[in-house]
């Protein structure tokens, strides 16, 4: 009897069925991504109380935002070359323990001043690169067929973001300023000990024994990091921009309570996270270019509609839950195309710049709305500015990325008798 055997790369070969330790494999990635997240994410539901507490300017608290983001983003590029290198079973649990050091530093003394919390955040951003390391490790269990699907459900790890806003103040309120922090790195380092027994790396997996900056700089000539930084910067960019901006949105277009805007808030950002393993799932099954541009279609509709603030019942709701669909979504597809056309060896790799570009992409929109509605009174402009940036994403989506996705399917696979004749 013939055994299955494993591609060139030594991921599953396509049609080969998925194993049960493929699926713990990606529960127990998935959960480290919300872990690290949720450590990500504790600062900015606490950024009002700092402001208050340590009298800091409108700057001051955004810029106390912003460091762990900007961080987070581009740590990922040398933590997704590392990840390449070493594998997410070793990975995984470093970036995890080390995450605990920041945590405990601004639970414990980080928090009575600003440069503290400033040197505590920076540090924070580690958390934020476990994204780069989950992809690759994921991407090498499964056949090219399930890859999609299984991206988009640990991309839904992004949810840790949410358990960060739904519980950090309460836990304060309730106990301490310490409280929250000590919880979470009770569970960071609960979490690294079991993904050190736990995580095995796929058999087989590539591994690459270029140096780093050789390998970067293969990254960087790939058609595949561009296009997919591209579509990620406006799918993954825009739901970070109004999961931070939206509840400053509602409250001064709308003119809701705190409470009301942070609650839609949490709407819009639940309903994101749900819809990033649907657009992975559609994406093994319609296509990814198909996804991506029926996502972006609906961006461009919705902050269309948005532009002319319609009554929030139910037509601005619809627009801005549509929109929310849409971006989660265009979030997994963009990785179903990333796990489609990267070399297995390179998945890292590429993972760290796309994640740069999405985190990064996230935070001009939010400043760019601000000056608009400063110079001219409303929303509509910077709503139009969205609607057009989609649009030309999704005219990209149409020609260079669709190009490079069916050139990819009719390439005949590697180590094939057509291969090897066409060599």
């Amino acid at each position: 009897m013939v055994q299955p055997s494993k591609s060139k790369n030594g991921s599953p070969p396509s049609g080969a069925p998925v194993s049960g330790r493929a699926w713990l494999m990606l529960a127990l990635a998935t959960v480290g991504f919300a872990v690290n997240f949720w450590a990500w994410a504790l600062l900015s539901p606490l950024a009002p109380r700092f402001q208050d507490s340590l009298d800091l300017t409108s700057f001051e608290q955004s810029l106390l935002v912003a460091v762990p983001v900007v961080v987070g983003s581009l740590g990922r590029i040398p933590v997704g070359a590392l990840t390449d290198r070493f594998g997410g079973r070793v990975m995984f649990p470093i970036v995890s323990a080390t995450t605990i050091v920041p945590v405990l530093h601004l639970g414990l003394a980080g928090h009575s001043s600003l440069a503290a919390l400033l040197i505590g955040g920076f540090f924070l951003g580690i958390g934020g690169t476990a994204f780069a390391v989950g992809v690759p490790f994921v991407n090498a269990w499964f056949p090219p067929e399930r890859r999609g699907l299984a991206i988009g459900v640990f991309g839904a790890g992004m949810g840790g973001t949410a358990i960060s806003a739904l519980t950090t103040v309460k836990l304060v309120d309730a106990s301490s300023m310490e409280t929250p922090f000590l919880i979470t790195a009770a569970v960071l380092a609960a979490y690294a000990v079991i993904a050190w027994l736990l995580m095995r790396d796929a058999p087989g997996r590539t591994v690459p024994t270029e140096p780093p900056a050789r390998r970067l700089a293969g990254t960087m000539r790939l058609g595949i990091t561009w296009q997919a930084s591209a579509l990620y910067a406006v799918a993954f960019g825009g739901y970070v921009a109004f999961s931070v901006y939206l509840p400053v949105y509602l409250k001064t277009g709308y003119d809701l309570t705190q409470a009301d805007a942070a609650n839609r808030m949490a709407g819009f950002v639940l309903l994101a996270v749900a819809m990033r393993p649907m657009g992975g799932w559609l994406s093994d099954r319609l296509g990814t270019v198909r996804v991506l541009a029926g996502s972006l279609a609906v961006v461009v509709a919705g902050a269309l509609v948005q532009s002319f603030t319609p009554p929030l019942a139910p037509a601005g709701t619809l627009a801005f839950l549509a929109m929310a669909a849409a971006l989660g979504a265009g979030s997994g597809a963009t990785f179903a195309l990333v796990a489609q056309l990267t070399p297995a060896s390179q998945v890292g790799s590429v993972t760290g710049v796309v994640g740069a570009a999405g985190g990064l992409g996230g935070f001009l929109p939010p400043l760019v709305m601000g000056s608009l509605y400063g110079a001219y009174g409303t929303y509509a402009a910077g709503l139009v500015l969205l609607a057009v940036v989609s649009a030309a994403a999704l005219a990209y989506t149409l020609t260079g990325v669709r190009a490079a996705a069916e050139g990819h399917r009719d390439k005949p696979p590697a180590g094939s008798r057509h291969a090897r004749s066409a060599a």
